[in-house]
């Protein structure tokens, strides 16, 4: 039997419910499937062991996650006891940040019986890929002076390697799906870095003559997501552009809390880290009504890493059959609890 070590951080909110949820469903897929394992190892890291030890991981956290196949994350933050920048930046971006996971992907597709708030979705199905390791949310920058003549400067970073791996998985991912990259840029409005972008995009791009790519300003390409997003295939874009766009994704499949993350590492040196893109929603902790969808999504993408493709695919397929058959939290217009949808997919999948 093939077995997968997954370390497991439920994190903060209802990170704590739908990861829960994610595992249940992961073991009656690899239960139907009879070939397949997975051993967890779960991790306390959240806010309130930071207010225990003063950190959100320990210094040594990455060296205990390195040894592991993948990590499945739930969800970091809760502002109410440490501040956002604190908490995101010393668990999610230290993770990203320590093992190289200089790609995200984030899809988003039309679902049978979600609503989308789009008059005519068109059975949209696209992919963002997002350079994750430096761009506009570079470290580099600071203030000086203080009051009224304060300023603040931030610097974005592009490198030659970040921008062209980012493309290239995106060509790649390109050929196994319609075949089509769009590029996003702000060539006419960002002198520096995004001319340098397209220049990179049209290097890669010639590497690809059977993938038909395009480069679209961003600003368009955010209305084009809400007008025509079924035009869309692959799309590759910078950290900042990247995070934008894939909200837009998100918002147009009728909820943030189904959308799914992925943060990659591409040599393999270290694991790569799965993430649902919702926060962790303290305000509706406890009451039973989180959405799952995000979190099993997220494990789907994550036994797509792990070669597992067909395992994945029964488990989306699943997912959709519930919403079809109205078996759906509040959030996207049903009454269903956590436990109901998330036991609604496990029996689907025994089926």
């Amino acid at each position: 039997m093939k077995r997968f070590s997954i370390a497991v951080i439920p994190g903060d909110g209802i990170g704590k419910e739908v990861v829960p949820a994610a595992l249940n469903v992961l073991d009656t897929a690899a239960s139907a499937h009879g070939g397949i394992a997975f051993d967890y190892t779960e991790f306390p890291w959240s806010c309130e062991y930071y207010l225990e030890h003063g950190e959100m991981m320990p210094e040594d956290g990455l060296e205990q996650l390195k040894k592991f196949d993948a990590i499945l994350l739930g969800a970091v933050g809760n502002p109410q006891l440490v501040p956002d920048h604190v908490s995101l930046w010393g668990l999610l971006i230290n993770i990203r940040r320590g093992f190289q996971q200089s790609i995200n992907i984030r899809p988003a597709k039309y679902f049978e019986g979600l609503r989308s708030p789009l008059a005519d979705p068109k059975q949209f199905d696209f992919i963002v890929v997002r350079e994750n390791s430096e761009g506009e949310y570079s470290e580099v920058g600071g203030r000086i002076h203080q009051g009224s003549s304060q300023i603040a400067i931030q610097n974005s970073i592009f490198t030659r390697p970040g921008v062209e791996n980012a493309l290239r998985y995106g060509f790649e991912l390109a050929k196994g799906r319609k075949g089509h990259v769009t590029s996003a840029t702000k060539s006419n409005g960002i002198v520096h870095t995004m001319p340098f972008w397209d220049e990179v995009f049209a290097d890669v791009k010639a590497d690809y003559p059977e993938i038909e790519a395009e480069s679209t300003h961003i600003d368009a390409l955010a209305a084009f997501f809400v007008t025509k997003p079924e035009a869309f295939d692959v799309v590759v874009a910078s950290n900042l552009f990247g995070d934008i766009l894939t909200d837009i994704g998100g918002a147009v499949m009728g909820s943030i809390g189904i959308a799914p993350a992925a943060n990659i590492n591409l040599s393999g040196e270290f694991p790569s880290m799965f993430e649902p893109v919702h926060g962790s929603a303290p305000d509706i902790v406890g009451k039973h009504i989180a959405n799952p969808i995000g979190q099993i999504w997220t494990a789907k993408m994550m036994l797509d890493h792990l070669g597992e493709t067909e395992l994945g695919a029964g488990i989306l397929a699943a997912v959709e059959e519930v919403t079809k058959n109205g078996v759906k939290t509040p959030d996207i217009g049903g009454s269903a609890t956590t436990e109901e949808v998330t036991a609604a997919i496990c029996e689907q999948l025994k089926k």
